[in-house]
């Protein structure tokens, strides 16, 4: 039954132009799979199925084709081999059986074969090594074998030998192979299979795909040393990529364990998975594609890679079934290309449309820059970003251009530090100590508690781990990505009542920041590995750029008539060092670049200087802290809030310091506009937050009166911002609250307008909110939880929608550039404070006057209401 057949996923890779594609469509048309063969450079291949491919003559998107050798049924993964998709093609290697590593016999393992050799080792991929084009000039078969071993493997083993000797050579490799082979002076077909699969020995074979020549022995070698491995009989699988197709989505994926069936639930639930992320969906459809073509199917068997219709929540890299939980990441990009678009095109619209590719294409890694104003995508090269540009203007019409790539740095720390986050606004209760210390190079951020569970409970601790993790931490320098550093969760508190999930992301967040201040902080850059290609007499030309670019490099080597230096150095000196090679070699010169680690960053001083970056005044990222005194939170800065939990219990009992600290005056209005506009790019009444066209604005609320003019007061910021209401407030929190009813009525009698006085969570029942109509203003009671802010945030939103002139009277930063961000005007407290003043003097003279007619206060609040 065909049931029964083994089933293999076999991978095509290779650097560009080593003919891996050519080797591909050679396999098909030996085995039968196909009638004719195609070729790349007529741009008929089978498997280069996007125009773009066919018109580039290079694989750019990973696709199957199904074959069959002596009885096995095989997927065969063209995958694509330029440097700038080397993402697309990591991402198929965690589904492969066995690997085809395709080698230019002329070029040799360059640095993209050597990383392809690199993953492949770290997914335990068995490798077949097909050395291609030896019909050109090339180096003699013990040479290329003689490199290979270096270069790769020294268990690289040539199955083009007789059969006697390939098994002695082989057998050097295998402590059990020795023996076998000593004792029956032969190996059969069972035991180098067997090998093969540990990745003991690496077969190579010779020979031009175009030709056609050394392929009926790669299809021999395939059928003979591959096996198929056990699967167990529970589903799961591993998603490889997302696609549209006709506006269908499919997820393509490995079946890895039991089966799928059509119209079977999926889920990623997962111990590692959150609850309120889990989803479960229905797989309406199963396709078995080769090229173009698919095939329907009922039952998808462990083994096969398929593509699924209906599951709309997948992403490349996905676990599923007893994988849920598990993502594989492919490379990280190190440049950022602006996007640039076509006057009058709104850049969030544009944002929200081009996203959508994003996860068909997850190396497309959209980012807004808030330093800029910008709209960026982190790509491996200029490859790529053409490439791109095609998609997004057959896909969206979007004529979009890519600016100058800007190098993506890092960050890291040479010594840590301890730092803490506490965040208690009214009725809200976390906080947070953390350790920072160094990590080994290219091991990321790692992050582990010390804390026993008897003083913080383990679900809090795993929440804090949480935050940790789901964060894209900035660094202090530049702002650039944190990396290699472990962060130590050393202590934590909750309140029993106050305590939200929420409360605990901001002091997380905090207290990584808080404790980045005070470490010694390192700038990283990326480097390439390079292979340099040239006529001797350019060596020391090369040589001298190298050093100059503060690069290193191996000592140079002969290869045919050609010097080949290979080496690294920064990515900044480096990236367009091809244009100047061609110019000085005469187009002789070749240069293949290839991602490699990150460094202490040579011109540290001159970047951070350039990115003019300012940790304290990025709110998004604060390392300030939030502490609550007399029913209000207030801020303390980075470098008093250890100096203030000494001063003053931080402990959650309730009862926190009914003073604040002495804080300097605030940033005056031109300083805080430029911040916002450095963050968030120039202010107007387009703003990008609004709600988009076509759609029905939420029915206005009852509290909101008709007119044209509105001030929202955020209560408690100005009775601790007003120091003769911070007094009062020191006595009874009810009596400056009533006084400051009493002064917004004077004021707006004074001062016509539709006043809307915010308290936080006050008089609450129920969690709703509660809204009283006062002597001419409006007072909101917001509901249980909610904070001023948010309500001031979403009322600005909606007035604004309506057109409508919005001023907001706090003193809270973050809050004045929210308001902002959405077309309001900012009044800080004590400007405001001077208004209430003058208002005062003129109801004071009118009351006078009034009074010298022989009226009465009657007749006063009359006129004004």
């Amino acid at each position: 039954m065909e049931q029964e057949r083994e089933r293999l996923v076999i991978g095509m890779l290779a650097h560009v132009d080593a003919g891996k594609t050519t080797l591909s469509e050679a396999l098909l048309y030996k085995t039968g799979a196909v009638r004719r063969l195609g070729r790349v450079d007529h741009g008929d291949a089978f498997l280069d199925t996007h125009e773009i491919e066919r018109d580039r003559g290079i694989t750019i998107f990973s696709k199957q084709a199904q074959l069959s050798i002596e009885g096995k049924l095989i997927t065969l993964m063209d995958t694509p081999g330029h440097v700038d998709f080397s993402a697309e093609a990591e991402r198929t290697l965690a589904a492969l059986d066995y690997a085809v590593l395709v080698v230019s016999a002329p070029e040799g393992a360059g640095p993209h074969t050597l990383a392809l050799w690199q993953l492949l080792r770290r997914y335990r991929v068995p490798v077949f090594i097909f050395v291609n084009k030896t019909d050109l000039p090339c180096p003699s078969k013990r040479a290329l074998m003689d490199k290979l071993r270096e270069r790769l493997d020294g268990a690289c083993v040539d199955f083009t030998e007789p059969d006697p000797v390939r098994d002695e050579n082989a057998a050097t490799f295998s402590e059990s192979l020795m023996e076998s082979f000593l004792e029956k002076g032969s190996l059969n077909d069972a035991e180098l299979t067997a090998a093969v699969a540990r990745r003991q020995v690496f077969p190579v074979l010779f020979g031009s795909a175009l030709k056609l020549t050394g392929v009926d022995e790669l299809v021999s070698c395939i059928g003979r040393f591959t096996k198929m491995r056990e699967y167990p009989k529970e589903f799961a699988a591993k998603v490889i990529k997302i696609t549209n197709t006709e506006g269908v989505r499919l997820t393509f994926m490995k079946i890895t364990g039991g089966s799928l069936k059509a119209k079977q639930t999926v889920t990623n639930r997962s111990a590692t998975v959150p609850e309120d992320e889990v989803w479960e969906e229905k797989a309406d459809g199963v396709r078995l594609y080769s090229g173009a073509r698919f095939t329907p199917l009922q039952e998808a068997e462990a083994g096969m890679i398929v593509a699924v219709t209906g599951l709309t929540r997948t992403y490349a890299g996905q676990g599923l079934g007893a994988y849920a939980g598990e993502t594989e990441r492919a490379a990280e990009p190190v440049l950022a290309y602006t996007m640039l678009f076509p006057d009058g095109t709104k850049p969030f619209d544009a944002y929200r449309r081009i996203a959508a590719l994003a996860e068909e294409e997850p190396e497309l890694d959209l980012f807004w820059d808030e330093q800029h104003g910008e709209i960026k995508a982190r790509l491996m090269g200029e490859v790529q970003c053409e490439v791109l540009q095609r998609l997004i203007r057959e896909r969206f019409g979007l004529a979009v251009e890519f600016g100058h790539g800007a190098v993506m740095y890092r960050e890291t720390v040479s010594r840590g530090a301890e730092g803490i986050g506490h965040f208690e606004p009214l009725r809200h209760f976390a906080h947070v100590e953390l350790r920072v210390e160094p990590g080994e190079p290219g091991s990321g951020l790692s992050f582990r508690s010390e804390v026993p569970a008897n003083d913080l409970a383990p679900s809090w601790q795993r929440l804090i781990m949480t935050h940790l993790s789901e964060k894209r931490h900035r660094g202090v320098l530049t702002g650039a990505p944190l990396t290699d550093v472990r962060i130590v969760l050393t202590s934590g508190k909750a309140h029993q009542k106050h305590t939200e999930g929420g409360d605990f992301r901001q002091a997380t967040y905090r207290a990584v920041r808080n404790a980045l201040m005070f470490s010694e902080n390192v700038l990283l850059e990326p480097c390439y590995k390079f292979e340099l290609r040239l006529p001797e007499e350019n060596v020391g030309r090369a040589m001298n750029d190298i050093r100059r670019m503060e690069g290193e490099f191996e000592a140079p080597e002969a290869e045919l008539d050609m010097c080949v230096l290979r080496g690294s150095a920064p990515v900044s000196e480096m990236r367009d060092y091809g244009k100047t090679l061609a110019a000085y070699t005469h187009g002789s010169g070749t240069l293949h670049l290839e991602t490699g680690d990150y460094r202490p960053c040579h011109n540290a001083a001159e970047v951070i200087r350039e990115a003019a970056y300012d940790p304290e005044a990025d709110l998004r990222n604060s390392p300030d802290s939030v502490f609550c005194a007399a029913g209000a939170g207030f801020t303390v800065k980075w470098f008093e809030v250890a100096s203030y939990m000494k001063q003053h219990s931080a402990a959650p009992s309730g009862k926190m310091p009914t003073k604040k600290p002495a804080s300097a005056p605030r940033d005056e209005e031109a300083e805080l506009r430029a911040i916002f506009e450095r963050t968030y790019g120039k202010v107007t009444d387009d703003r990008l937050l609004r709600r988009p066209a076509g759609t029905e604005p939420e029915e206005e609320p009852a509290y909101v009166p008709k007119g044209e003019e509105f001030l929202l007061v955020d209560g408690y910021n100005v009775i601790f911002s007003w120091e003769s209401l911070r007094r009062l407030a020191e006595e009874s929190i009810d009596s400056a609250r009533e006084a400051l009813i009493r002064m917004m009525i004077n004021y707006n009698g004074i001062r016509p307008t539709n006043l809307i006085l915010v308290f936080d969570a006050y008089k609450v029942t129920g969690g709703k909110e509660k809204v009283e109509a006062v002597g001419g203003i409006y007072i909101v009671y917001t509901r249980e939880s909610e904070i001023a802010d948010v309500f001031i945030e979403r009322a600005v939103q909606k007035l604004k929608d309506k057109n409508r002139s919005v001023r907001v009277v706090t003193s809270d930063g973050m809050e004045q550039l929210i308001v902002m961000s959405r077309g309001a005007l900012r009044v800080p407290a004590p400007a405001f404070e001077k208004e209430v003043s003058l208002a005062d003097e003129r109801l004071g003279s009118i009351m006078k006057k009034l009074e010298n007619e022989g009226k009465t206060v009657l007749h006063v609040w009359q006129k004004m209401i």
